[in-house]
């Protein structure tokens, strides 16, 4: 399966965004799709996970209660909603597929990521 990030772009601290990502086909039932980002010069970072057959979601620490993952399965598409952007938001952010739903890198398929930068 091929992803499609987008949605990324230059904000202010406060703000909002939705980034987007395409599946090229429906996913199985029992694929987990999941947001991760990578802060300029550091390691790549889980955000959120979502099952897509079953409302279970998950939120890395520091994005609990500002950002939202969503999906639409008639779309094949999921969402992260961010809202009150912290400019330590900044990243490139990546989805990514796979059959687990985990925390880790262990995910299958990766978009090509959009960057989304935060001024102060």
């Amino acid at each position: 399966v091929q992803l499609q990030a987008s949605g990324g772009g230059l904000v202010q601290a406060g703000d909002s965004l939705r980034l987007s990502c395409a599946a090229s086909r429906r996913p199985y039932s029992s694929t987990v799709m999941a947001w991760f980002r990578q802060p300029p010069g550091r390691e790549r970072e889980f955000v959120a996970p979502i099952r897509w057959s079953r409302d279970s979601t998950a939120y890395a620490d520091s994005v609990k209660g500002r950002f939202t993952i969503s999906r639409d399965n008639a779309k094949n598409m999921i969402y992260l909603d961010m809202n009150n952007l912290k400019p330590e938001d900044t990243a490139v952010y990546y989805c990514a597929s796979g059959s687990t739903f985990s925390t880790s890198n262990d995910y299958r398929y990766w978009g090509q990521g959009t960057l989304v930068t935060v001024s102060s």
